[in-house]
């Protein structure tokens, strides 16, 4: 049968770009559908404009550093407008140089909605056309609570349009975006307040690391209500109302803006017509097996609509598998084993391979050995500021080989970034003690631990 595109990519996020520039390499025909601004999530909403707002929250450290290195005290002023002006015109420029990509790949762009009317048929913009396979790549939205007054709160997906700096911010949950949020609003001067349910914040990650970033936010002036959570928002004279559920009571929080950072997200799959096809989700998200593949042989998934783990690179990774193996000839799949990932609170932390209580879970206390450094870095020496770095090595005793690798502290995703090659390729303790450290500097505590 004859089908008027080779591949037909439904949402233009990191995903679906990767994999559509991918098949267009390899001489495929493809087409892309995307209602809204090219780059998804993580161009227009997430990683690269929330990386630039920690930027700019960490000046006023910088500033009181500078002291301590003999130059004058700096009196300077914070211009949220100018700020998210920058910020929005960069994810602007970033949405041309992604037309640019499309373009040149000869990839045909619909700027509209695509729905499913079968399992190789897409209604776009009135239209109906025809693809041999078809991709989905819709990514994620915030998911809102069931609580009462929620039309008074906005979610992380708003928070780069406000238009006035919130002096008071209410931020319910602890995961990391959460956590992200708290650290940029802080750093920018707003008074925040997080609630969580549980005691600790950033779950599913290493005790260590959730307890000494969770302590670093505190003392950087983040008020944290643990065992907590919201029964009501509502506007009043002073501002937003937030009604908190405490161990001691109930308690009133009174803010300008109540972020919903950390309630979770979950697909996008609103009206993409799949009751049409024989795609099966797996609870809210498309299931797809080791290749990317859905229920129906023609059609796949990639990124943050599926049950995968919801990363940027993740997505492209997939995405480019994807096209490999079906336009290139190249049969891969994606690994999810040693993914590195990071949490840009402040201070940052970093994290490869198994947490503490993983590798006891999987090998055995006694077969687990853990080396732990914390110190003060150079910098902070001169301007005598109280801050701590922690990295951490978790390492399976029988086969010596270095299975985790954590840090909180400056530069901590720069860093893993490089320790994960070494964990991806299976290396052992002995290997680390036998590379030379770059002195001075903190990276070169992961091979001098003992």
């Amino acid at each position: 049968m004859s089908y008027d595109f080779d591949l037909f990519v439904i949402g233009a996020g990191s995903g679906g770009i990767a994999s559509a520039r991918r098949a267009a390499e390899y001489g495929a025909k493809v087409a892309v559908a995307e209602s809204g601004r090219l780059g998804g999530t993580c161009v227009n909403r997430g990683c690269v404009p929330k990386k630039l707002m920690v930027y700019s929250s960490h000046f006023p450290d910088y500033y009181r550093a500078a002291e301590g290195y003999g130059w004058s005290s700096v009196s300077s002023s914070f211009d949220w407008k100018a700020l998210m002006t920058a910020v929005n015109n960069e994810t602007a420029r970033l949405n041309g140089i992604y037309q640019g990509m499309l373009d040149r790949s000869n990839v045909t762009l619909f700027p509209h909605y695509a729905r499913f009317v079968d399992e190789h048929t897409l209604e776009v913009d009135g239209e109906k056309v025809t693809a041999d396979k078809i991709l989905i790549a819709v990514g994620g939205k915030p998911v809102l609570p069931d609580i009462p007054g929620i039309e008074h709160a906005i979610t992380s997906d708003d928070i780069f349009h406000l238009e006035e700096h919130p002096k008071r911010i209410v931020i319910l949950g602890g995961g990391y975006i959460g956590c992200e949020f708290a650290s940029i609003l802080n750093g920018l001067g707003s008074e925040v307040t997080q609630i969580i349910r549980r005691d600790k914040i950033l779950k599913g990650f290493d005790e260590d690391i959730r307890t000494e970033i969770q302590d670093a936010m505190q003392k950087h002036g983040v008020k944290l209500m643990t065992h907590s959570q919201i029964l009501s928002v509502a506007e009043g004279k002073d501002g937003v109302e937030i009604k908190v559920k405490t161990e001691s009571g109930d308690e009133m929080v009174v803010a300008d803006v109540v972020n919903l950072a950390a309630t979770g997200r979950e697909p996008l799959l609103d009206n993409l017509g799949l009751e049409n096809t024989g795609v099966e989700l797996n609870g809210k998200a498309i299931a797809v097996n080791e290749y990317s593949q859905t229920s129906v042989e023609n059609i796949y998934a990639v990124g943050d609509c599926t049950s995968k783990i919801e990363l940027t690179p993740v997505a492209i990774n997939e995405g480019r598998a994807f096209s490999d193996t079906h336009f290139g000839g190249k049969s891969r799949t994606m690994s999810y084993e040693n993914i590195p990932t990071a949490v840009f609170t402040t201070p940052e932390a970093a994290t490869v391979g198994m947490t503490e209580a993983e590798a006891v879970e999987q090998y055995g206390e006694s077969n687990v050995k853990i080396y732990r450094s914390r110190f003060r870095p150079m910098y902070y020496t001169l301007p005598k500021m109280d801050e701590k770095t922690l990295m951490k090595l978790i390492v399976h005793q029988e086969s010596n080989k270095v299975v985790g690798a954590h840090m909180v502290g400056d530069s901590a995703a720069e860093i893993i970034q490089g320790v994960a090659i070494a964990v991806k390729m299976g290396a052992t303790k002995a290997d680390f003690d036998a590379t030379v450290g770059i002195h001075p500097s903190s990276a070169e505590e992961f091979v001098t631990m003992r």
